[in-house]
């Protein structure tokens, strides 16, 4: 009996619309298809709702959807003996609202033939000579190519019966049959404009140009569960490097490999290990979320008031506000004061270099066969190997040198001169411009040859492998690398060509219109390549200039140079950490390390000294004559720096990020039998500097000069 009852339904449910014929069940086109199994009546819900003789006369629970059945019967009957004016069969129950026309048709027959019924009050339709348009006037100027504002395909701004406009905003335009599918797929609780997000105006145009509005929660609320993943807990590590060797989605509480999910989304987590937090601290923010702080940052700093006191339209003054997060940046005192912003993780840059060195295999050697003359070159060749891996420990062989590969392999003071050497030749390269602080240049050759991933790479391989940190980096380059460059509006100061400086200055000073256009015309080349380059700037427009010539000469034509050398700085998982922990490494990459002092370099060399007694007293004597040879070099009375002292003993011009392992230490030269030692050495390996035992400062101080400018 069920079958057979199932069976029954289901040939009712194919059975055709008695108004239409048509058996289409399409709810968004035709309205959802109505059964009363009672007396045998399938029915479009639309087809009922537009019928000029029937009206609901019951409860919502009689009949069809308040429509009683008697009173449908009589509508049938009446519809019967009217032919549709376009396909000519008999059954049209819908007629044009207006008095005077006599034109009858089907509501699909409608549709085809754009008609418009109106889904409100009395739900009227109208034939396609007497239906509602919309006013041509557009307020807003146009300007091709346009594009449906819910589809993204091209649209012609011309208004007709499958094109719409919005009555708020007047610059978002859609097709018919896209606004229809967003509205019943939206509802009325969300369906509004796309691009000034007005509910009611929009809604009352859209229901006048016959689009149906279901009185529903939106067709995304109302799925099964639609939210239950809200209730699960995000558990996964989405850090670059993940040292669990349990897997990402391990997770063990108040331990190191407990996940800590962002504070912010909860939608990304990492270990604590591998984001170097302490055992209790909560306060982790992902990469994608402190883009976000950094904007919402630069957004407070706006001054909305004086947006309020102008005489701007609020829409203007909205788009404003929504540009704010890069027009702040103009702002001098955000410029110079770099990464302070809500940085929730403090570490010190030696700990967190030291966490990434955990990667480094000392067991394995990458090996570096290097020319003192042609650094750059030499690290390049190795780091385009096939076979090149970060992991492995950096071995270092000056061709000028003897020594083999098995030897220098734990050679610290080779491997620290090997970068010293690089670092420097990388700041003074063509890949950067500027005087003390760079940015990246534009090298046509060095982005066919992928340099800028290279550089990156050679200064991650630096810091992580216990070499120097950069210290060169603009405010403005170390701002793209941290939060991208498209988030970076740069200044005037920026600009390292002083040629192009003083012109494009030029046109910020202009305070007429016959300077400004003086401006431009000596800046003309500059304007051109930047497509700026228009007769109609006024002193209104000067900002926008301003801003366009240096976006385009600082960021948008270095897009791919500054995209690639921040793929280089992935290596090791460098960039992340930066990303994590920008306070700590601003000052490793936009400031040199601070100069170097008698007493400082002095407080760094441990003094091994004899138990001996006389020797004791002999080595006492030394170290005076050291501390004021130190002295002399600092008040440049000395051949010898004190940076030089320090890359004699150390093959460091300064203090490593990561420190010195093992730390610099002095031992003293004495005599074996009749063979005296005269002059220092430097054992960079061990950090080691051994002093010869002298009698007087001036030989003390000749034998150092002599022995220091020799080796270096």
């Amino acid at each position: 009996m069920k079958k057979n009852k199932r069976a029954e339904v289901e040939n009712i449910q194919n059975q055709p619309c008695v108004f239409c014929k048509l058996p289409d069940d399409c709810p968004e086109k035709y309205g959802e298809k109505k059964t009363c199994l009672k007396h045998n009546i399938t029915l479009h819900y639309f087809c009922l709702l537009m019928s000029s003789g029937v009206y609901q006369r019951g409860e919502e629970n009689e009949g069809i959807c308040g429509f009683l059945v008697e009173d449908i019967q009589k509508e049938i009957n009446r519809s019967s003996k009217l032919a549709c004016h376009f396909c000519k069969k008999r059954g049209a129950s819908v007629g044009c609202s207006v008095k005077e026309c006599r034109k009858s048709f089907h509501f699909p027959c409608g549709l085809k033939k754009e008609c418009i019924f109106q889904f409100t009050e009395m739900f009227p339709s109208f034939c396609w000579i007497h239906r509602p348009v919309q006013s041509t006037a557009v307020s807003s100027r146009l300007s091709g190519p346009y594009s449906c504002t819910i589809c993204l395909e091209f649209i012609e701004p011309a208004l007709s019966y499958s094109v719409l406009k919005c009555p708020c905003c007047n610059s978002s335009w859609f097709h018919r049959d896209c606004v229809q599918h967003q509205a019943y797929s939206a509802g009325m609780f969300f369906f509004r404009c796309t691009i000034c997000n007005n509910k009611d105006k929009f809604q009352q145009e859209m229901l006048r140009m016959g689009i149906y509005i279901p009185e529903r929660d939106a067709s995304w609320e109302l799925e099964e569960n639609a939210y239950s993943e809200l209730l699960q807990s995000y558990q996964h590590c989405d850090v670059r490097h993940c040292f669990c060797r349990k897997g990402r989605e391990y997770s063990q509480p108040d331990s190191k490999w407990e996940i800590v999910r962002c504070q912010y989304c909860g939608s990304r987590g990492t270990h604590r290990s591998c984001s170097s937090l302490k055992r209790l601290q909560e306060n982790w923010v992902c990469t994608e979320c402190r883009a976000i702080i950094h904007k919402t940052g630069t957004l407070q700093r706006t001054s909305v008031s004086s947006l309020a006191s102008s005489p701007m339209k609020n829409e203007t003054a909205k788009q404003l506000l929504k540009r704010s997060p890069k027009g702040s940046r103009l702002s001098a005192p955000y410029h110079r004061d770099i990464p302070s912003r809500q940085s929730l993780q403090t570490l010190p840059a030696m700990e967190i270099l030291k966490e990434l060195e955990v990667q480094i295999n000392p067991l394995e050697f990458t090996r570096f066969t290097i020319n003192k003359e042609d650094v750059f070159r030499g690290a390049l060749c190795t780091l385009k190997r096939k076979g090149f891996d970060p992991h492995h420990l950096i071995a270092v062989k000056f061709t000028n040198t003897r020594t083999s590969f098995e030897i220098v392999a734990n050679n610290h003071g080779q491997r620290r001169e090997f970068l010293r050497l690089l670092m420097h030749k990388l700041e003074n390269s063509s890949l950067f411009e500027g005087s003390c602080s760079k940015n990246l240049a534009l090298d046509p050759q060095a982005v066919r040859e992928d340099l800028y991933y290279d550089a990156g790479r050679m200064i991650g391989l630096s810091l992580v492998h216990g070499g120097p940190a950069p210290g060169f980096f603009s405010k403005m380059l170390f701002n793209c690398v941290l939060y991208g460059p498209e988030n970076i509006v740069p200044t005037l100061e920026d600009l390292a060509d002083a040629c192009a400086k003083q012109k494009v200055k030029k046109i910020e000073e202009a305070l007429t219109q016959d300077e400004l256009q003086t401006a431009i015309k000596e800046a003309s080349e500059y304007l051109a390549v930047a497509g700026c380059l228009r007769p109609d700037w006024t002193l209104c427009d000067k900002e926008i200039l301003m801003k366009d010539i240096l976006n385009f000469h600082l960021i948008t034509r270095m897009h791919v140079p500054i995209q690639r050398f921040c793929e280089g700085l992935k290596i090791l998982g460098l960039l992340e950490k930066i990303q994590l922990f920008p306070e700590a490494f601003a000052e490793l990459f936009c400031h040199k390390p601070q100069k170097l002092t008698s007493v400082k370099l002095g407080d760094l060399f441990t003094v091994h000294f004899s138990h001996d007694g006389n020797r004791k007293l002999r080595e006492t004597k030394v170290i005076g004559f050291w501390r004021q040879y130190l002295q002399d070099c600092e008040d440049s009375a000395c051949p010898v720096s004190l940076e030089t002292i320090l890359v004699f003993a150390t093959a460091a011009d300064a203090v490593p990020p990561m420190g010195f392992v093992p730390e610099p230490s002095i031992e003293f030269l004495h005599s074996q039998g009749q063979l005296q030692e005269m002059f220092p050495q430097g054992e960079t390996s061990f950090n080691s500097l051994k002093l010869p035992i002298v009698q007087t400062y001036e030989e003390f101080r000749r034998n150092m000069d002599y022995a220091i400018c020799y080796s270096i």
